[in-house]
């Protein structure tokens, strides 16, 4: 297994778990504070969810031998910023439980997987292109606040492509962050090492909680989170079964929920990185870069506030310019599956004009709406015709 690390698959781990911590920490924390979480409970948090995402991330890339990410559920950690208030702390370690227990029914019965393959690749693809698409835009909108910075790392990442295309994103990381350095934009102040202890607490069972957080908590984790990420695996290349990696990611919620894992599933967005051509040329030693992530995440998990407070020392343009950058080749070949001559190319570009569109009905992001706009016109485009005289 050693034999099939690189400098290469090691940054894109580094740079996917910096993406993950650094863009929505900072709604984790708001979430555990809505749960009346204190500092230590917080730290216990990103503890459990460190410990969690690790252990699946290189257990399940051994295994399967592909990048396979996992990662706690951002829009699952916005929702609980705003249904956890007037819930105990008991109350929302049950709520996690009962939320990955409904995604553990799913793998168990085979519903998952048999939904998952009712999806043509193309429409899948157009959906990774829509979610993926606005971090290709962040490129320039980082660029207009930091020009200099970002520039550099354009600049970087087009000569390193040319020249030395296996280790691109690496070279325009130690830039960004060597320019940073020098201009005085990492605020290295706050960063202080604390080991975080473990708090359990013992779930407390409502069922209205179960209605009106549990639920919701599973449909956003499913459809932002779980299908996305099955379509980073199709897009890429890899037909891995659905189930195992379902149930894998629900048991180590239910384990560590109270500890304060309120959601373990599958990325999306960083295993784009890793599933990238940038993280190895050679698409079976891809999962390499999966490991790397998962060792990150337990160093993450173990360090606690240090290397939380260490992400955010990053300027916020260096953070997302690397994260577009890093993924401008899966959008590329994303955009060229959608775009592709067949029976569901319209129907692909819808899915990536709703989803790229943002648009949210019952607080279901537009991810879900896009996919559920494509396989319509599927459908529709594949009624009998009917011959005008």
């Amino acid at each position: 297994m050693w034999r099939d690390f690189s400098l290469s698959a090691i940054a894109a781990g580094f740079v996917a778990v910096l993406v993950g911590f650094a863009s929505s920490v900072a709604i984790v924390f708001q979430a555990a504070a809505a749960a009346g979480a204190d500092q230590v409970v917080m730290a216990s948090w990103i503890l459990a969810l460190g410990l969690g995402m690790g252990l699946t991330c290189i257990g399940l890339s051994c295994y399967f031998k592909a990048p396979v990410l996992t990662a706690w559920s951002t829009p699952g950690a916005a929702l609980l910023v705003s249904s956890l208030p007037g819930l105990s702390l008991a109350e929302a370690v049950g709520v996690f439980i009962f939320a990955a227990a409904l995604s553990l029914v799913l793998g168990l019965t085979g519903w998952f997987e048999k939904l998952s393959a009712k999806i043509p690749l193309q429409i899948a693809s157009a959906m990774l292109a829509g979610i993926l698409f606005n971090f290709g835009l962040s490129i320039f909108t980082s660029l207009q606040q930091d020009l200099w910075l970002v520039g550099l790392m354009c600049v970087t990442y087009l000569i390193s492509k040319q020249y030395l295309p296996r280790y691109a994103i690496p070279l325009v990381l130690v830039v960004a962050v060597l320019y940073a350095s020098l201009q005085g934009q990492l605020s290295l102040a706050q960063v202080h090492l604390d080991w975080p202890a473990p708090v359990w607490i013992w779930p407390d069972w409502s069922l209205s909680a179960f209605i009106g957080v549990g639920v919701p908590l599973f449909i956003v984790t499913l459809t932002s989170q779980n299908i996305p990420g099955l379509a980073v695996f199709k897009s890429s290349g890899y037909h891995l079964p659905v189930s195992p990696l379902i149930n894998a990611s629900a048991l180590t919620t239910i384990v560590l929920a109270p500890l304060g894992a309120f959601s373990i599933n599958l990325a999306a967005i960083t295993a784009a990185i890793c599933a990238s051509p940038e993280a190895h040329t050679d698409p079976a030693k891809r999962y390499s870069a999966g490991v790397a992530a998962g060792i990150f995440y337990l160093l993450t998990g173990v360090a606690g506030a240090a290397v939380v407070a260490l992400f955010a020392a990053f300027p916020a343009t260096l953070v997302t310019a690397l994260a577009g950058l890093a993924l401008l080749g899966t959008i590329a070949t994303n955009l060229t599956l959608t775009t592709q001559a067949g029976p569901n190319r319209e129907a692909a570009v819808v899915t990536l004009l709703v989803t790229v569109s943002g648009v949210s009905f019952f607080g279901i992001a537009s991810a879900f709406w896009g996919l559920v706009a494509g396989l319509l016109c599927v459908l529709v485009l594949k009624l009998p015709k009917k011959q005008v005289v």
